[in-house]
C-alpha cells in the first residue's frame, strides 16, 4: 500500500539558458545553511565542471539537497541549452514537480518551452519563479502574461495552470509573492516548493525499485549510479538483480557496495535507504542509464522516458596528418573507440556507430554545443584525432526526403532587421513571427533547415555588431528545402612544409585572412587562411626573402603583418568545407585538405566536375 514521505520533496529546476538556475541553486544552499558562517564558496558553485565554469553554462544535471522547516528538499540543477535536452529529459523522472525559472525580461524563450512541455507531459507540478527581478529593464507583468499563453499553448491542465508565482533575485538572494512587496530572503520560494511540490509515494513494503538516471564515475568506487527509490528500501551489501524495460528477460545479479544520500554538495554515506529518496549507489558495475535496479524476489524494469533523437552528425577519425603523434597522449583507433563508447555510459543523447574502417567512427549529438563539448573534453584528456564537417540526420518517410527545422529566436535592434532577415533568407528561413520586444529592439521568429544553421553564428554576431540574442531548438522534420550556400569563401592552402615565416605571411595576407602567424609549422595541404573570394588558393608561408647584398639586413622589419584569426573549436567547425577535416590535439585545432597532396586534390576535382 503506497504511503508518502513527508520530511522529502524531489524537486528539478528548468530554465532557458541563462536564466539564472545555478545561481538560484547557489542562494537556496547558502540560504538553507549548507555553507559554514566563514565558509568561502564561489559563484555557481553547481557547475564543477571546467568546461562549465569557462562558459557560464551548465552542461551535466547534478543533484543537491538541503533542508527547511526540517524537510530534505532534493534539487536537481539542469542544462539550459538545447544541445543539452536528454539531461533535462532523462532527470525528470526523479523528481515529483519542477520549479520554471524565467527570465524577468527575457520571457520564455525556445528552450523554456522545450523543458516545460517535458514537465507537464509527466503530469509534474509546476512553480513559475520569474528571475532576475533586479533587472531595470525587467517587465514581470508581460513575462507571467506570456507564460501563462505557453502553459495554454502546450494544453496544460488546469491544475498546471493554476501554478504559483514566485518573484526573485538569485542574484541579491531575494523572493516574493507580490510585486509591489518586495522580500528578504529565499523563503518564499522554499515556502512554495513544501506546498505546492508533492511528497514522494510509494509502497515501504514492496520489492525494492529504483531507476537509475544519471551515471557518476569514481576512480576508487568505479560506476556510481543515481536514481530515486520508487518502492522499498535498500541496505549496503543487499543482493539486487539489473533489468531495463527494453530487455527484461536479461537480468544481472549484482551487490550493492555502498550507498550515499546527498547533503549539501557533498554525498554522505548511509546504511539505508527508503521509498523517496534519491540514492547514489556503487559497486553495481554493469549498470547503465535507464536500467532498473530490483529486489531479487519479483524484479519488475520501471519505464525510461524516451530521449529525443540526435539531428547531427560527423565523423571521427584517427589523426593521420604529417604531425599526428607528436603532442597527444591517446592516438589510436583503439584508444578513440574506447573513448567514444565510454562516453554513451553517461550522455544518453549521443549515438556512436562503427564505419567500414576501423579508423573512423560516426558520433550523432544534438547539435553542434553537443559535439564540440564532446571534442573539447578529449582533446583536454589528452587524446589527438580528426573530425568531418558536422552534417544534419535526415530521415526518408513514404519516398520523401526529410530534414530536422529548427524555430530560432533572434532579439535585435531595429537597424540591424534587414540583414538578418537577407541572411536567413538566403539560407531557407523563413520568418513566422516579428514585433516590437522593448525600446528599439524587435523580436523575430524563424523556422529555418538545421544546416541552415550551420556556421550562421559568427556571421549573426558581426552582422549585429554582438548587440544581438540568438536562440533555436529543435522544432520538427519536414520536407527538404533545397540546397543552401553556406560558404562563399575558400581557403588558403599551404603550398609546402615547414615554419611560417613572415615573408611569406606576408604575401600571403594579401590573398584574405590569415589563420597562423609567424613560428608555425605547417604541412603541404593544411588551411593556413580564408581566401577573400570563392575557391582554393595555394600559399606559401614558409617562404624566405632571398638575400643579397642589394637588400638591407633590417627591411624585414618594415612588413607588418596583419594579426592571424586564431579560429575557436566552433569556430573551426563551422568553417570546415565537406573536402576538409580538422585536426584536433590537447595543443593545436589545424584545418587541412582531406587530400594534401595538391596534383591528386585538383584530378579529384575535375573527376567531380
Amino acid at each position: 500500500m503506497k504511503q508518502e514521505r513527508t520530511d522529502i520533496r524531489n524537486v528539478a529546476i528548468i530554465a532557458h539558458v541563462d536564466h539564472g538556475k545555478t545561481t538560484l541553486v547557489d542562494e537556496l544552499l547558502k540560504q538553507s545553511g549548507a555553507f559554514r558562517q566563514n565558509q568561502i564558496v564561489r559563484e555557481r558553485v553547481m557547475d564543477s565542471n571546467d568546461l562549465e565554469r569557462e562558459r557560464g553554462i551548465t552542461i551535466l544535471a547534478k543533484n543537491t539537497a538541503v533542508f527547511y522547516q526540517n524537510i530534505k528538499i532534493n534539487i536537481i540543477d539542469t542544462p539550459g541549452h538545447a544541445d543539452f535536452g536528454g539531461e533535462v529529459e532523462r532527470v525528470l523522472k526523479m523528481v515529483d514537480g519542477v520549479i520554471l525559472v524565467v527570465d524577468a525580461f527575457e520571457g520564455p524563450m525556445p528552450q523554456t518551452k522545450f523543458v516545460l512541455k517535458n514537465a507537464l507531459e509527466l503530469n509534474l507540478p509546476v512553480i513559475v519563479c520569474v528571475n532576475k527581478m533586479d533587472r531595470p529593464d525587467a517587465r514581470p507583468a508581460d513575462v507571467v502574461d506570456e507564460v501563462l499563453e505557453l502553459f495554454l499553448e502546450l494544453d496544460a491542465s488546469d491544475t498546471q495552470i493554476d501554478a504559483p508565482f514566485v518573484y526573485a533575485s538569485a542574484k541579491t538572494g531575494v523572493a516574493f509573492v507580490e510585486l509591489n512587496a518586495p522580500g528578504q530572503d529565499m523563503r518564499p520560494l522554499f515556502d512554495a516548493i513544501l506546498q505546492s511540490i508533492p511528497a514522494p509515494q510509494g509502497d515501504p513494503d514492496a520489492d525494492f525499485q529504483a531507476l537509475i538516471t544519471t551515471i557518476d564515475y569514481n576512480e576508487y568506487l568505479g560506476r556510481i549510479g543515481i536514481g530515486k527509490i520508487e518502492n522499498g528500501a535498500i541496505r549496503a551489501n543487499d543482493e539486487m538483480v539489473i533489468v531495463n524495460m527494453h530487455e527484461p528477460d536479461k537480468q544481472v545479479r549484482a551487490k550493492i557496495g555502498k550507498l550515499y544520500e546527498f547533503e549539501g554538495l557533498n554525498r554522505v554515506e548511509t546504511s539505508e535507504s527508503r521509498f523517496g529518496s534519491i540514492v547514489a549507489i556503487s559497486g553495481v558495475g554493469e549498470i547503465h542509464i535507464g536500467d532498473t535496479l530490483c529486489g531479487v524476489n519479483a524484479p519488475a524494469p520501471l519505464p525510461f522516458s524516451k530521449i529525443s533523437e540526435p539531428t547531427l552528425t560527423m565523423r571521427f577519425l584517427v589523426n593521420d596528418s604529417p604531425l599526428a603523434g607528436q603532442e597527444g597522449k591517446f592516438v589510436t583507433s583503439r584508444h578513440l573507440r574506447e573513448r567514444l563508447f565510454r562516453e554513451l555510459n553517461t550522455d544518453v543523447s549521443l549515438r556512436v556507430e562503427e564505419t567500414d574502417t576501423p579508423e573512423c567512427f560516426q558520433v550523432s549529438g544534438r547539435g553542434e554545443l553537443h559535439l564540440s563539448i564532446l571534442i573539447e573534453n578529449m582533446r583536454r584528456e589528452g587524446y589527438e584525432f580528426q573530425v568531418s564537417k558536422p552534417r544534419v540526420i535526415t530521415r526518408m518517410e513514404n519516398g520523401q526526403l526529410l530534414e530536422p527545422i529548427e524555430t530560432v529566436t533572434i532579439d535585435v535592434p531595429e537597424e540591424f532587421c534587414g540583414v538578418v532577415i537577407e541572411r536567413l533568407g538566403a539560407r531557407r528561413g523563413e520568418m513566422t513571427h516579428m514585433a516590437p520586444f522593448s525600446a528599439g529592439s524587435v523580436r523575430m521568429l524563424f523556422d529555418i533547415p538545421a544546416r541552415g544553421l550551420i556556421g550562421y553564428r559568427s556571421f549573426f554576431l558581426t552582422d549585429v555588431k554582438g548587440m544581438g540574442i540568438m536562440n533555436s531548438v529543435f522544432k520538427k522534420f519536414e520536407a527538404h528545402k533545397g540546397d543552401i550556400q553556406t560558404r562563399a569563401q575558400g581557403s588558403l592552402i599551404a603550398f609546402e612544409a615547414g615554419e611560417s615565416v613572415p615573408y611569406g605571411l606576408y604575401n600571403a595576407q594579401e590573398r584574405g585572412e590569415l589563420f597562423i602567424a609567424a613560428g608555425e609549422r605547417v604541412y603541404t595541404g593544411m588551411v593556413v587562411g580564408r581566401n577573400a573570394r570563392g575557391g582554393d588558393i595555394e600559399v606559401n608561408v614558409c617562404k624566405k626573402k632571398q638575400l643579397t647584398n642589394m637588400r638591407a639586413s633590417g627591411s624585414d622589419d618594415t612588413l607588418r603583418l596583419t594579426p592571424a584569426a586564431v579560429l575557436s573549436l566552433e569556430q573551426s567547425l563551422e568553417f570546415i568545407g565537406e573536402d576538409e577535416l580538422l585536426e584536433v590535439t590537447p595543443l593545436h585545432l589545424r584545418i587541412r585538405k582531406k587530400t594534401l597532396d595538391a596534383t591528386t586534390r585538383a584530378r579529384q576535382n575535375r573527376a567531380k566536375n
